[in-house]
C-alpha cells in the first residue's frame, strides 16, 4: 500500500522528480532551487496540504523528515532521500 501510493503519484505526472515537502521547510525551498537551477522539473506534494500522504511515505522509505525525494526519470521510481542526499546524487 505504501509504495503503491508513491508509484501512483509518480505515474500521474510528467516531471523528472517527485518531492514531498512541508510548509516552512528551508531544506524544501533549497531543494526546489537546486532542481530548478539544474533545469530539472519536479512535482511537489505538500504533507501539510495532504496529511494522509505522510504515513505511507514514511512507511515506504523510513525517511521521517522533509523533503522526501524520488527520481522518476525513465519510468522508474527511485527513492533518493532528503536534500543532502539529492545534492550529492546530482553532482
Amino acid at each position: 500500500m505504501s509504495e503503491e501510493l508513491i508509484v501512483g503519484h509518480a505515474e500521474q505526472v510528467d516531471t523528472d522528480f517527485l518531492i514531498y515537502t512541508g510548509n516552512f521547510c528551508g531544506y524544501c525551498n533549497a531543494l526546489k532551487r537546486l532542481l530548478t537551477g539544474k533545469g530539472l522539473t519536479f512535482t511537489e506534494l505538500n504533507f501539510d496540504e495532504h496529511p494522509d500522504y505522510r504515513t505511507p511515505v514514511v512507511q515506504a522509505t523510513g525517511h521521517r523528515t522533509v523533503p522526501v525525494v524520488f527520481d522518476i526519470r525513465g519510468g522508474q521510481t527511485m527513492f533518493i532521500g532528503g536534500f543532502d542526499e539529492t545534492k550529492r546524487y546530482l553532482k
